[in-house]
C-alpha cells in the first residue's frame, strides 16, 4: 500500500520537482504525494485524509509560517511526523522546529538523497 505524504509550500515548483524526482515511486504505488500551498490548505488536508504519514513542510511561506503550523499539525495529528525544509538553516530555527516536535530539518536546495532517507526512515509509524 502506498504511503501518503502531505508536502507544504507555497512555491509551485516544488510540486513539480518532487514529482519528478519520486517519479517511479509515484508510478509504483510507493508513496502518494499532496501537496497544500499553506498552513491552513495543510490543516484542512490532514483533517480530510486520515491516511497521511507524513508531512513535509517549508518554514517561510505567507500567512501561517511552518513554525505555526507545527504544533498545530501535532495537535491534530500527534503520530505524524514533520520533517521542516527551509532555505535558512540557522542554529535558532533548528532549535525551533525541534523544540516544537520536528523530527528534522533540511535545508535548501534539497538534497534528495538525503530526503529519501528521511522518508524511509518515517513511513509506516504514523498513528
Amino acid at each position: 500500500m502506498a504511503s501518503k505524504i502531505l508536502v507544504v509550500d507555497d512555491e509551485p515548483d516544488l510540486e513539480l520537482l518532487i514529482s519528478q524526482r519520486f517519479r517511479r515511486d509515484i508510478r509504483d504505488g510507493t508513496f502518494i504525494f499532496r501537496f497544500a500551498r499553506d498552513g491552513q490548505e495543510a490543516l484542512d488536508t490532514l483533517q480530510a485524509e486520515p491516511d497521511i504519514e507524513l508531512v513535509l513542510s517549508d518554514i517561510n511561506m505567507p500567512g501561517m509560517s511552518g513554525l505555526e503550523l507545527l504544533p498545530k499539525a501535532k495537535a491534530m495529528r500527534p503520530g505524524v511526523p514533520i520533517i521542516m525544509i527551509t532555505a535558512y538553516g540557522d542554529a535558532e530555527t533548528k532549535r525551533k522546529a525541534l523544540a516544537n516536535g520536528a523530527e528534522a530539518l533540511l535545508t535548501k536546495p534539497i538534497d534528495f538523497g538525503m530526503l529519501r532517507s528521511e522518508i524511509d526512515m518515517r513511513v509506516g509509524r504514523a498513528a
